[in-house]
């Protein structure tokens, strides 16, 4: 069963940095495309980013276009977030996924695995 653990979240100010980890164990991570998702208090999961398994195809939604970046690094078998000029509503728990799929989805339903999500808080 494929193992993803999300780390690098926190509490920092509006306009701040953070960047996400998310580290794949037992699979084959070159195998995945592998996407960022976050859900808010009462409110549905919400796509963030996707990226394809060899690193050539990244999605975003208009509203982190320009201020977050998706990445990987095969060689330790982890995903990134890095997250600029953050805002009040990029609050949320951050989760990372993995999906067998051959696209690029922007479903949650389109993901196999998931990880147990990385709280970030972002002050005004």
């Amino acid at each position: 069963q494929v193992q993803l653990v999300e780390s690098g979240g926190g509490l920092v100010q509006a306009g701040g940095s953070l960047r996400l980890s998310c580290a794949v164990s037992r699979g084959t991570f070159s195998t995945y495309a592998m996407g960022w998702f976050r859900q808010a208090p009462g409110k549905e999961r919400e796509f963030v980013a996707v990226i394809s398994r060899t690193s050539t195809l990244t999605d975003y939604p208009d509203f982190v276009k320009g201020r977050f970046t998706i990445s990987r690094d095969s060689a330790k078998n982890t995903m990134y977030l890095q997250m600029n000029s953050l805002k009040p509503e990029d609050t949320g728990l951050y989760y990372c996924a993995a999906t067998a799929g051959l696209g690029l989805y922007r479903r949650a339903n389109g993901y196999n695995y998931w990880g147990q999500g990385t709280q970030v808080t972002v002050s005004s």
